[in-house]
């Protein structure tokens, strides 16, 4: 901390010029933002103890997406808690990143640049992007070359961001930028995943795998967003061996119907199954039907996931149709038959358990799956299996939450990383961790534990992309020149960061690569989520500074969006489970959505997006944040444009009522903090305790990180500070009541202001700033967080409540009377109970001057609430202009 604010008799006086003559919002963002990167003013100073450290672990923006406002809500929301913990004399931590790498980068460069990434392709250190890119016609270029554009958009996007943020004023140390495509972030995801691997908890596998046929990558459980999706029901015969003691009615021209959106899976089939329970298919449980067309012998068979009311009650299995069809595979241990290759067409190789197999061979091979439907439901129209029309309906599908077709199932070799979702005891251990995690607000901690418990598959962690971190791991190629997945060569810890695709593994050469007896490396990278999540590992230097690490993690707060609890928090919390054995922080502190007007998200296709540069361009940083910080913790907050004009109008009430209360004397008084000395007057002293509990609660509402309440707190007083007691001692503190009054009413009104600033800095850094610089050395963002006993006692604050019942009665008469506010008070009675004419007889002087009141006062001493009864003048009559 660089000054003591209880020790005010340092800062040197105002010399003349530095209180300007008109004071304006415009140019501050500018001038401080500059003048805080000059100072370092948030830079972090490692302390002696972890306790002295207040830890942020930063959400990296998406650098290839855009930015809205509601980032801009989200992060103020996370500065006003940094900025007060700094205050508080915290060295706080507070990193920034940019999430960097992954599909939305790839397809930004590809749309971009034009270009198309092509493996197969040679390196051209020569590579010219084209002048006039056509995302239609994309060149397709080397790997090598498609990182190098990757990196260099990513810079331009940064900067971009970069600049966004110092303009809304957020105090993070710049010099602890990182990036999740960097070195040291590879270095750290590669090594960390080698210990998972070394460990158990990370393995390879071949299984079914929710696949994206656009981008040609796998999907993980998280990235799932259920929509819906037209299609429609075809009712589908299978032939039955028998039907003794069957019901006629039900099971008509000797078939057993199912319902189905997907004929065109009718090859893929490997059972039909029902509920147990189910009395209408008990004698079908254990006998066989066959498929139309294709004539396959097909199993019937009992399961609890069938339901009973939906559809015919019996249903197709297929390998696979839905992530139903997974379950029913794997605990009924039916055969694998897939047919959808990872292009979302069909294979072209004729499957070999199709009896029929002309019509798959001629009308379904490498067909994309709706021209394969669409053969295939004429053919059974044709052939009499099919019973009616399709009955058109709106079904539940999966898609990739960037993606815009429905996500195919397929059999893949992809890498895992235990997460709970296949072990009960590391489930257990994760709701736990749930459980000790401090939420803000609490009821967030639900959404977390849903996730947990609905979790029924390991986290899916290899993508089949090109930006990202590679798998630090090869693989020996037999004498066939197959890869030996179940033996992989893995890197050297200390050689890391790896790119396996330009690198050799330890013993072999450039030469082997590809060939018999040598090696290929992993062609897959880890998912962006499989980085974020080492994002407290990162950026507190584990494995890389055992110092920092020891002052910063676990880090004490992790503030994010709700809608990435089940991806962003829940993957850290897993990979601190599994690397350290205990939490990556102490509290998530989680922010709502800024919807629309009508409470609609926004989004860019309805045309509801508020670009933040356009809002902070017309109202300033001080009333966006504003704004911002009067969206409750984790509510979700409706955005209306015009609510800027109040924050704006806040933040000049304060640079105008600061000049007021400078210009009023030169000098610093003395020992102004303790009673008894300058600050005497009774109304000085009842302001200045009302202001000690304005400290009291806000710092109350900031330890329960509820900005919110923090800054209403303070606004209320600060209006009612320049709207009442301001406009009520002014001419006593020009000296209309004898010098030693003037000092009191000077004292108050600059120990306030010192005060008041310091309340506002963590929402108003710019404003703040600029006017404690016109009377303080050094930045009011390193001065202390004002505390209650820096105030002097004896004040009574009801006295305030009492001076505002007067001025509103003497202000409500005049507006009445449709006279000036300057009209002379003739008579004024004002009744009430003794205690508070009391107060208020002390306050006779300034009543007088700030109600105009020339004539007598009366004090009526009765059992009611006070009230006041005025006699006006005549108004004053403007005089004619010479």
């Amino acid at each position: 901390m660089t000054t003591d604010p209880s020790s005010t008799t340092s800062a040197p006086a105002p010399s003349a010029g530095q209180v300007p003559d008109k004071p304006v919002l415009e140019g501050l963002e500018k001038k401080w933002a500059a003048q805080w990167q000059q100072d370092k003013t948030y830079a972090f100073q490692r302390p002696d103890s972890r306790d002295q450290v207040f830890s942020i672990d930063t959400p990296p923006p998406t650098v290839s997406g855009s930015l809205h406002v509601g980032h801009v809500f989200s992060y103020t929301h996370t500065d006003t808690i940094a900025r007060y913990q700094r205050m508080t004399g915290k060295q706080v931590f507070y990193p920034m990143g940019w999430d960097d790498n992954g599909l939305p980068t790839e397809r930004r460069v590809q749309n971009f640049y034009g270009v198309r990434c092509d493996p197969s392709i040679a390196y051209d250190p020569d590579f010219t992007p084209p002048a006039k890119p056509d995302p239609k016609k994309q060149v397709a270029i080397s790997r090598k070359n498609f990182i190098e554009l990757c990196h260099e958009l990513t810079q331009v996007d940064e900067k971009v961001f970069e600049d966004l943020w110092r303009t809304l004023g957020l105090s993070v140390d710049w010099d602890t930028l990182y990036a999740t495509i960097s070195d040291e972030s590879q270095r750290t995801a590669q090594l960390a995943f080698l210990k998972n691997l070394e460990r158990g908890e990370a393995y390879l596998s071949e299984a079914p795998t929710m696949w994206d046929v656009t981008f040609q990558t796998a999907v993980a459980q998280a990235e799932l967003e259920a929509r819906d999706y037209p299609g429609a029901y075809h009712r589908i015969g299978f032939a039955l061996r028998s039907n003794d003691g069957l019901d006629a009615e039900l099971f008509t021209d000797g078939k057993v119907w199912i319902e189905t959106t997907r004929p065109e899976l009718l090859p893929s089939v490997c059972a039909l199954i029902a509920h147990p329970d189910d009395e209408r298919y008990q004698h079908l449980f254990g006998k066989t039907v066959t498929s139309p067309i294709f004539g396959v012998e097909i199993p019937v068979l009992a399961h609890s996931a069938a339901e009973k009311d939906k559809g015919a009650g019996i249903a197709m299995c297929c390998t696979f149709g839905d992530l139903t069809d997974v379950i029913w595979w794997r605990e009924l241990q039916l055969p694998m038959r897939t047919i959808i290759n990872r292009d979302g067409r069909l294979q072209a190789e004729t499957p070999e358990w199709l009896v029929n197999t002309d019509f798959y061979t001629e009308q379904m091979a490498t067909k994309t799956t709706f021209t394969a439907r669409k053969n295939i439901v004429e053919k059974l129209a044709e052939t009499g299996d099919m019973d009616g029309e399709p009955k058109p309906t709106q079904r539940m599908a999966n898609f990739y939450e960037k993606g815009d077709k429905p996500l195919e199932i397929v059999s893949t070799r992809q890498w895992y990383i235990t997460n709970g979702g296949r072990d009960e005891d590391l489930k257990k251990v994760l709701l736990e961790r749930g459980e000790q995690l401090e939420w803000t607000p609490e009821h967030m901690k639900h959404r977390y534990s849903n996730w947990v418990n609905g979790l029924n598959g390991d986290w899916l962690v290899s993508r089949q992309r090109f930006f990202g971190v590679p798998f630090p791991v090869w693989y020996k190629l037999d004498a066939e020149g197959e890869p030996m997945t179940d033996a992989p060569i893995v890197a050297d810890a200390a050689s890391l960061p790896v790119d396996p695709a330009s690198q050799c593994p330890p013993g072999f050469e450039e030469s082997q690569r590809g060939v018999a007896g040598g090696f290929i490396a992993d062609p897959d990278v880890m998912d962006t989520w499989a980085t974020s999540s080492l994002s407290p590992q990162i950026v507190c230097g584990w494995e890389r500074d055992p110092e920092l690490f020891d002052l910063t993690f676990p880090m004490d707060m992790a503030p994010q969006a709700h809608d990435i609890i089940r991806t962003w928090l829940f993957s850290r919390v897993v990979r601190a489970q599994l690397e350290h054995g205990e939490l990556p922080w102490k509290r998530a502190t989680i922010s709502g959505f800024v919807t629309d007007p009508d409470r609609k998200k926004m989004s860019k296709s309805k045309g509801n997006v508020v670009v933040p540069t356009e809002i902070l361009d017309k109202f300033g940083a001080d009333a966006v944040r504003w704004r911002a910080a009067m969206a409750r913790p984790g509510m979700d907050s409706p955005f209306d444009e015009t609510q800027m004009k109040v924050g704006r109008r806040l933040a000049m009430k304060v640079l105008n009522a600061s000049k007021f209360v400078l210009g009023m004397s030169s000098e610093e008084p003395k020992a102004m903090g303790q009673s008894g000395r300058v600050v005497k007057n009774a109304l000085d002293l009842a302001m200045l305790s009302s202001l000690a509990r304005v400290v009291v609660v806000a710092t109350e509402a900031f330890e329960a990180y509820d900005y919110t309440t923090a800054l209403e707190t303070a606004e209320s007083f600060f209006w009612s500070f320049c709207d009442d007691y301001l406009e009520t001692v002014k001419e006593r503190a020009y000296g209309a009541q004898g010098e030693e009054e003037a000092a009191s009413a000077q004292g108050a009104l600059r120990l306030a202001l010192d005060v008041m600033l310091r309340l506002f800095a963590p929402f108003l850094p710019f404003v703040t700033e600029e006017v404690w610089s016109w009377f303080k050395p050094g930045s009011v963002h390193t001065v202390s967080w004002p505390k209650a006993d820096e105030l002097p006692t004896g004040g009574d604050a009801l006295l305030l409540d009492d001076l505002a019942t007067v001025l509103i009665a003497l202000r409500g008469a005049k507006s009445s009377a449709k006279v000036s506010m300057k009209t002379e008070v003739l008579k004024a009675e004002l009744v009430g109970r003794g205690e508070v004419l009391d107060r208020l007889k002390d306050t006779e002087g300034d009543l007088r001057a700030v109600g105009r009141i020339t004539g007598e006062v009366f004090w009526v001493e009765a059992d009611e609430d006070l009230h006041v009864a005025v006699k006006l003048g005549e108004p004053a009559v403007k005089q004619p202009k010479a």
